[in-house]
């Protein structure tokens, strides 16, 4: 009776939504009727449907419940319409993403997709627009009917997909102003943040109880996924980290297996230069011994402005290779990606339930993660770590990191590689996996699969300060527990500056006496010396050594970057290896200067300056000073510290604040007959400001300080703050 009020109620103080219909309201309600939701004592819902189908349509109305406006902006961006939300700023973001993402096309998709995935997207949309029906006063910028088709336009769950590695300034300068725009951040003078995540999975054989564990620590900008789990009583019951918007669990873990993803180093992503010419007023692009007619397809992108909307049309061209973007030389540059929707989000959903390593290998069939390592676990024991499962099939004999020839019929692929001839490892005997966005090669220490063995297009990355910190860790160790191993993702050595701050101590031991300003730039710099020369690399919230590495490092960075270009080196190779002493020497000095001239002493705690702050809802945070925030002692990933935090400063500030990093951090460990865990959250489980779960996790995300995460309903016995259906 109270749902049915409550339908009523919203009936009345809302304007009817897109083609309602009362058949519409009915499924709703039947559907709502069948969901439970329990949030527990830090707000995060546990899901349960009576069907697969159920437990979508519940946790994706808990998502809305928690933060509709993430959920709608993702959807925006998907399908190209952030223009009708955000205004002329967005238009060749939208072009971009419309490039790829047709509305009619992805209608089709739909219409074929298996019957088992149809009521999936079904009921998503149906629990999206159920959440809009009972929620009057929740307005939406732009989507107010939220179709099943949809979900296919956001179907992998990386931070940036595929298309988003497509340059906007040369579309733009492709397509409309020659000038282009940068994007806001990108003129900045930092070095720019690493991307990824971290993965450890531990054998039985290197644990106190002889039970594998699993390390999920994604890195991502803040707040960009919820925390939950969705079961049903078709299998379905798993926990873990869920981007706003999609119906799957992305990073997280079953009864029986737990599942880790990590940005990868394989070259899924091919650019192909074209040689177009016109003949008859036609183009056309060569191939072969031949010329193609070039595709020409008419695309409008809709955008807000001040006094209503606008639109802006263009005419976009591609090739049987893929779409046109940028033109370099005097060709015509098209890029070719993963396009398999359906197959994705089948692929996505469909591990979730896989209960054993068999059952996870026969989901990765599909062939439809372009952009993830993965780091498994389970509780039959098994470990393993797995490339993706999209990598075209390529002649190695081109640099398939800049554009190929299109017109030559020898760079087209062959099909996919399959797990069996790409990078992988399956119980080595160390008894570890790791992975942070680094090469495969060093996976499982010696017995990782061997780089010569596999095409170069099958890693870019190559190996990293974190990766080394990863092996430093778990080589050689035999007693792992569940707290030990949260103990190592938080540890706190940086590599990098185990490396970088030696030389820069040899340059100031043998300054010149004879040089102008040597005596007197040695007195300046005695003070951050001492402190560098009796530093363990550690990271902590008091250390003034972390303080003055990271701001030298940074500054040498800076200066030194254009020469690591020209090198065709990383920034982090060539100030390890070619920096002159004299840059390190001037990149310390302006460090000490800055930190003297913002804090008023060099000598300040890394904790008072390493922030982390969260005031409002926002997508995109505001900072101040002036607001409450709490320290953070561990740093950047680009020093080589497990736990990330990309932090900097602000218009306004002196103090750094994060925005990226440690987002959802879990240890997971799998018994025979059950599973523990432990995580955190950044901040908390809601978007509302208001809510008391806003920021109740900041502390706990700060130190380290994993909760326990209540799996079985026993656990959340006492924990409970709320149970309830969807729209009651």
């Amino acid at each position: 009776m109270y749902a049915i009020l409550l339908l009523l109620t919203a009936a009345a103080a809302r304007p009817p939504v897109h083609r309602l219909t009362d058949a519409d309201t009915a499924r709703w309600a039947r559907e709502a009727r069948a969901v439970t939701i329990v949030r527990d004592d830090w707000g995060i819902p546990h899901v349960r449907g009576q069907t697969d189908a159920g437990a979508v349509f519940g946790m994706i109305y808990a998502q809305a419940e928690d933060d509709f406006n993430r959920i709608e902006t993702n959807y925006l961006n998907a399908m190209g319409r952030l223009a009708e939300a955000e205004g002329e700023s967005a238009i060749w973001q939208d072009l971009r993403m419309k490039l790829f993402i047709d509305p009619d096309s992805m209608k089709a998709k739909y219409a074929s997709s298996p019957p088992w995935l149809r009521r999936l997207m079904d009921a998503w949309a149906d629990g999206l627009n159920y959440y809009l029906y009972t929620h009057p006063r929740v307005k939406p910028r732009v989507i107010t009917r939220f179709e099943p088709w949809m979900a296919l336009t956001f179907s992998e769950g990386s931070i940036g997909g595929d298309i988003e590695s497509i340059s906007l300034e040369a579309l733009q300068a492709f397509y409309g102003d020659s000038a282009g725009r940068p994007r806001p951040g990108e003129a900045s003078g930092r070095p720019r943040e690493p991307s990824g995540s971290n993965g450890f999975a531990i054998a039985p054989s290197n644990t106190v109880t002889h039970r594998a564990l699993l390390l999920i620590n994604p890195h991502t900008s803040f707040f960009f996924r919820a925390e939950l789990q969705m079961a049903s009583d078709e299998g379905l019951d798993a926990y873990g980290a869920v981007t706003w918007g999609q119906f799957f669990v992305y990073q997280g873990f079953n009864d029986r297996a737990g599942w880790m993803h990590t940005s990868t180093g394989a070259d899924a992503i091919d650019e192909y230069a074209e040689t177009v010419v016109r003949d008859g007023g036609r183009l056309y692009y060569r191939y072969g011994r031949g010329e193609r007619p070039l595709t020409a397809v008419r695309i409008t992108v809709p955008y807000r402005t001040a006094t209503g909307a606008a639109s802006r049309t263009f005419t976009a061209y591609r090739t049987h290779h893929g779409p046109i973007v940028r033109s370099a030389a005097g060709k015509w540059i098209s890029v070719r990606l993963m396009e398999r929707p359906v197959e994705a989000l089948s692929q996505s959903f469909l591990r979730t339930k896989a209960r054993t390593l068999a059952a996870y290998r026969k989901v990765m069939e599909l062939h439809a993660n372009s952009s993830n390592n993965t780091v498994y676990a389970d509780a039959d024991g098994h470990i393993a770590y797995f490339h993706p499962q999209f990598v075209p099939r390529r002649d190695d004999r081109f640099d398939w990191t800049r554009p190929v020839d299109g017109s030559d019929p020898a760079t087209e692929w062959h099909g996919v590689h399959g797990v069996g001839d790409s990078p992988h490892v399956v119980d080595p005997p160390n008894g570890w996996i790791q992975n942070t966005n680094d090469w495969p090669y060093s996976a499982a220490g010696r017995y990782s699969p061997k780089r010569e063995e596999f095409p170069a297009y099958m890693d870019n990355a190559g190996e990293s300060p974190r990766g080394l910190h990863a092996i430093r860790v778990l080589e050689g160790r035999k007693d792992f527990t569940p707290g030990r191993l949260r103990d190592a993702a938080f540890d706190s050595y940086l590599t990098a500056f185990a490396r970088l701050v030696p030389p820069l101590l040899a340059a100031y031991d043998s300054m010149s006496d004879a040089a102008p300003t040597a005596d007197s730039l040695q007195r300046s710099l005695a003070g951050p010396i001492a402190a560098l020369r009796v530093w363990d690399y550690r990271w902590s919230a008091s250390s003034v050594a972390t303080s003055v590495a990271v701001y030298w490092g940074d500054t040498l960075a800076a200066l030194t970057r254009a020469d690591a270009r020209a090198a065709g080196t990383t920034g982090y190779e060539y100030m390890a290896t070619r920096a002159t002493a004299e840059e390190r020497l001037a990149a310390l000095a302006a460090a000490t200067a800055r930190l003297t001239r913002d804090f008023g002493n060099w000598r300040t705690p890394w904790g008072e300056i390493n922030r982390f702050q969260r005031l409002t809802g926002d997508i995109v945070q505001p900072f101040t000073d002036a607001g409450p925030s709490i320290p953070v002692p561990f740093t950047s990933s680009r020093w080589g510290s497990l736990a990330s935090f990309g932090a900097r400063t602000y218009p306004g500030t002196k103090r750094m604040y994060g925005t990226s990093g440690n987002s959802f951090v879990a240890v997971v460990e799998f018994g025979k007959d059950s599973v523990r865990a432990r995580g955190v959250t950044a901040g908390g489980e809601s978007g509302d400001s208001h809510s008391p779960h806003f920021n109740d996790q900041a502390e706990r995300y700060a130190s380290g300080n994993l909760r326990e995460i209540y799996y079985y309903p026993g656990q959340l016995e006492g924990h409970t703050e709320r149970s309830y259906h969807p729209g009651e």
